[in-house]
């Protein structure tokens, strides 16, 4: 197979972004710890979300990296429980991933009912926490689509699958939606700002891409704002949703606290849970403790910057848990008196639910997907990014344990209206929908269809070669160490 000829086969039918209809698609306890834990009953974020099981079941390909599987972070737990809530409503979902970071003995090969496939990848370079992919050279994914034809393709962004998933949704004609986790721009600020007009060039990448999908999926109405301001189409917001049993305030334990607080567990105590990044900003919390002389902080977590953090904290309360993981997760969220989070990067922030969740009250940025989250001075505190004085404020007005127990009251009553069923019943009933809908629009403009004759003969010949591709190399795909599930 001529690599060569692939990839000018390929780029032009991302350019063409051309799809023709499919004939199968259808419609379809201390003073600390003294918080109220859950009440019986969880209320719906709003009573217009469907039903979940309100249409035909769905046969959905999932390409996702880096993978929820093994990778910990709120986007994994979002991942996770859509597939939970698919399960129930019976959609069959075949999973590609990536991690070449776990020996291929280790990698899960199923969850709950479904069957999880590996492709071949590689670690990013600025990001060696995480593995991504091209999907190449075996090109899994298209022989999963081709074998399954699924009603539709939903991949997640930014990153490096989306480009062979694009290729193969045009190429075989199944509609695209696009979820967007990442908020590129800010990243590329962050991390390779000293390059002339990264942003710009971010944005650029993202048009390019997104508006080849049939719908853009993203995780705040004010990130859907700037997604359109900045030329995306066709994007909707995916909820947010909750584990308002996994976190709660019962888990506040009095020795969690000791471990957290180096053994001062009557000092205020504010805690960071996340990822170890640049773009997280965290070394504006220094400044906040210099300034507060009573306070601790304990970070939770680990990432590319871990080693970096720890020499700028050095000298200061501060406490390094690493990664933590069930109970004692849930613990580290509850045994605090406030979460603080300085990141002006996140598209949604689900740590913040997560802390909210625990009954312990919120002081972050009024950044990205956040302020969706917040209700500034009712649920939680928001602060301009990098306003030391601003953060210093509201973290001195929750030293006050009768105001703060208030306010978590507050923050967990929030967190208690956003459950994961209802937003994935909204995502299949109504945006999966909305994704057909979109595709046949597109699908019958008429410059499209003056060009479809071609294309359908260049589609027609290379799933041709592609047959024969695969029947050569069966036997090297069967042996490689890739190819494990």
């Amino acid at each position: 197979m001529n690599l060569g000829g692939l990839i000018f086969l390929a780029l032009f039918c991302i350019i063409e972004g051309l799809t023709t209809p499919s004939p199968f698609m259808g419609d379809k306890v201390t003073e600390h710890c003294n918080r109220p834990s859950s009440s019986s009953s969880l209320r719906m974020a709003s009573n217009d979300a469907p039903d979940l099981i309100s249409s035909l079941r769905w046969k959905i390909f999932l390409m996702i990296e880096p993978t929820p599987f093994t990778h910990v972070s709120g986007y994994s737990n979002r991942y996770k429980e859509m597939l939970k809530f698919l399960d129930k409503a019976g959609d069959s979902v075949d999973i590609l991933t990536v991690d070449s970071k776990t020996p291929a003995k280790d990698l899960p090969n199923k969850f709950l009912n479904y069957t999880i496939e590996h492709t071949q990848g590689f670690t990013f370079p600025l990001y060696n926490q995480i593995s991504l992919t091209v999907d190449l050279p075996q090109m899994k994914g298209f022989k999963i689509i081709n074998d399954q034809k699924p009603d539709l393709i939903h991949v997640t962004s930014p990153g490096f699958v989306l480009f062979p998933a694009i290729m193969y949704a045009r190429l075989l004609q199944i509609p695209l939606v696009l979820a967007y986790h990442t908020h590129l721009p800010t990243y590329g600020k962050n991390y390779l700002g000293f390059i002339p007009k990264i942003e710009e060039f971010a944005w650029m990448l993202l048009r390019l891409v997104h508006n080849r999908a049939d719908l853009t999926l993203c995780t705040s109405a004010p990130l859907q704002k700037e997604l359109i301001e900045n030329g995306i189409e066709r994007v909707e917001v995916w909820r947010k949703g909750i584990d308002t049993v996994r976190f709660d305030p019962k888990y506040c334990s009095v020795e969690m606290r000791k471990e957290m607080s180096d053994g001062n567990p009557d000092d205020f105590l504010m805690v960071y849970v996340g990822r170890l990044g640049a773009e997280k900003r965290l070394k504006d919390i220094k400044p906040m403790l210099e300034k507060m002389p009573n306070a601790r902080l304990c970070i939770v977590g680990k990432g590319p910057h871990e080693e970096e953090l720890k020499k700028w904290f050095k000298g200061t309360k501060t406490v390094f848990t690493g990664q933590l993981g069930g109970d004692k997760l849930s613990s580290a969220f509850a045994s605090a008196d406030v979460f603080v989070m300085p990141s002006d990067s996140e598209t949604l922030g689900f740590v913040v639910l997560e802390s909210m969740a625990s009954g312990v009250p919120v002081v972050a940025a009024n950044a990205g997907g956040i302020p969706d989250i917040i209700d500034d001075g009712k649920t939680s505190f928001l602060v301009e990014p990098g306003d030391t004085e601003g953060f210093v404020k509201r973290l001195n007005e929750l030293s006050d344990p009768e105001f703060r127990k208030e306010l978590g009251i507050k923050a967990r009553a929030e967190a208690e209206r956003w459950g994961w069923e209802a937003a994935t019943s909204v995502l299949r009933n109504i945006q999966y929908q909305q994704a057909l809908r979109n595709f046949r629009t597109r699908s019958y403009t008429p410059e499209k269809l003056k060009k479809s004759r071609v294309l359908m003969r260049l589609q027609s010949r290379f799933k041709r070669l592609l047959a024969f591709f695969f029947k050569l190399i069966g036997k090297e795909m069967k042996s490689s160490p890739a190819t494990v599930k």
